[in-house]
C-alpha cells in the first residue's frame, strides 16, 4: 500500500468571520423577505466600491449596525463619503431601503431606524408594496401581555372567607394529637395565640404588585448612571415621582425625559435633587388638546413605519421616495452631469510674457 505524500485533498479550515458592529435594540440591518440563495456572481455587475461593500453588508446577522460610520470603520478601503455614495448606489440599484418605524410596548413606543437589506434586486413597486405590509403589522413589543393562567385565577376564589365558611372541605379536620394537647392546655389554662396565616397567592401577588416602582420612579433612578451630577437617592425619587408622572401622563418617554433634564447642565451641581424638581416644573410639556390626541393615535396605528431618503435621511411614505431618494436628492442626482473636459490652452508668447512681468517687479 503506497500512501500518499503531498498536501492534503481536503478543504482548509474556514477563516474566522469579520468582525462587525452591532446596533442599538430595535436599530440596524433587517433582512427583506424572498431571498434567493448567495452564490458567487452576486452583485457582479455593480462597479469595484459597491461590490465590495455589498458583499460586506450581505452576511452580516440580523441587527447589525448599518450606519455609515459603522461600515467605515470595519471597511478600511473606503470612507465615510465613499460609504455614502455606495449605499446610495445600492439603494437605487433595489438592495436596501432606509425606513423609521414605530417599537415599544403599548404607549412607551420611540421611532428607530432601521434598513432592510435584499440580497435580490428589486424594483419600486416591490419595495413598495414590502414596506406598506410591514408597515401594517404591528411590532412584537407592542403584544398585549399574556392573561393570567388557571392557577392565578384561582387563587383568590380559594382564599375568599364565603368559601371557607360554606364549603365543608375547607376546614380539615384536627389530628386526635392535636385535640388531645388542645384539651390539655384548655384545662390549665395556657392560652398559646394562634399562628399566623401564611400569605395566599393573592397576598403574594399584591405585595409584589407593591414593590414594582413605576415609570417615573424608573427614569428618575436611571438619571444617576445617565448623568453623575443628577445622582438621586431612593427618598429623592419618591418626592420626585408625581412631578416625573405628570410629564408621563403628557404622552412623553423616558427617553425625553432623561434628555430634557440632562440637557444643558452647568459644569457643577450643588444639589441634584432641586435642579431636577426645577426642570420638572418649568421644563413640563403642553398637554395636547382632545381635537389631536385621536389624530395623534389615528396616525400612530395608520401607519408604523416610513421610508427613509437614503441621502439626506428625509422621511416620507415609501412611494413617495422611488430609488430610495426624496425628490430634492433625486433632481440633484440628475442635474449632476460631468462637466465637458476642457480645451487646449491658448498659445502665449512665453517671451513677452516673462517681460512684462519683469516690468512690473521694477515699478516702484
Amino acid at each position: 500500500m503506497i500512501r500518499q505524500t503531498g498536501p492534503s485533498p481536503a478543504l482548509p479550515a474556514p477563516a474566522s468571520s469579520r468582525p462587525y458592529a452591532k446596533a442599538r435594540p430595535g436599530y440596524g440591518k433587517r433582512t427583506a423577505s424572498g431571498q434567493r440563495a448567495p452564490w458567487a456572481e452576486d452583485f457582479a455587475l455593480m462597479p469595484e466600491r459597491e461590490r465590495y461593500i455589498a458583499g460586506y453588508v450581505d452576511p452580516l446577522p440580523e441587527g447589525a449596525a448599518m450606519d455609515i460610520k459603522s461600515l467605515a470603520k470595519h471597511l478600511p478601503l473606503y470612507g465615510q463619503m465613499a460609504v455614502s455614495s455606495a449605499l446610495k448606489a445600492l439603494g437605487v440599484a433595489g438592495h436596501l431601503r432606509r425606513v423609521r418605524c414605530l417599537a415599544g410596548e403599548r404607549d412607551q413606543v420611540r421611532w428607530v431606524s432601521r434598513t432592510y437589506w435584499s440580497r435580490t434586486a428589486r424594483d419600486n413597486e416591490w419595495w413598495d408594496a414590502f414596506l406598506t405590509t410591514e408597515g401594517s403589522v404591528p411590532p412584537p413589543e407592542a403584544t398585549p401581555a399574556p392573561p393570567s393562567t388557571d392557577a392565578d385565577a384561582q387563587a383568590p376564589v380559594a382564599a375568599s372567607p364565603q368559601n371557607a365558611t360554606t364549603s365543608p372541605a375547607a376546614t380539615p379536620e384536627p389530628a386526635p394529637q392535636q385535640t388531645a394537647v388542645a384539651s390539655e392546655a384548655a384545662a390549665a389554662g395556657v392560652t398559646h395565640p394562634a399562628p399566623a396565616p401564611s400569605a395566599v397567592p393573592e397576598q403574594r401577588a399584591h405585595g409584589a404588585a407593591q414593590a414594582a416602582h413605576s415609570p417615573a420612579y424608573l427614569a428618575l433612578a436611571q438619571l444617576g448612571r445617565m448623568e453623575a451630577r443628577l445622582a438621586l437617592s431612593a427618598a429623592d425619587c419618591r418626592v420626585l415621582e408625581p412631578l416625573a408622572a405628570a410629564w408621563f401622563s403628557r404622552g412623553v418617554d423616558a427617553d425625553y425625559l432623561t434628555q430634557a433634564l440632562t440637557a444643558g447642565l452647568p459644569a457643577q451641581v450643588d444639589s441634584p435633587v432641586g435642579l431636577v424638581r426645577r426642570r420638572l416644573v418649568d421644563k413640563l410639556p403642553p398637554q395636547l388638546t382632545s381635537s389631536t390626541a385621536p389624530a395623534t393615535a389615528a396616525v400612530t396605528r395608520g401607519r408604523r413605519l416610513l421610508a427613509e431618503c437614503t441621502e439626506c435621511g428625509r422621511p416620507g411614505a415609501p412611494e413617495a421616495l422611488p430609488d430610495g431618494l426624496c425628490r430634492g436628492c433625486r433632481t440633484a442626482a440628475s442635474d449632476t452631469t460631468p462637466a465637458a473636459p476642457a480645451g487646449p490652452p491658448a498659445e502665449r508668447d512665453v517671451h513677452a510674457l516673462v517681460a512684462q512681468l519683469r516690468e512690473l517687479t521694477r515699478l516702484p
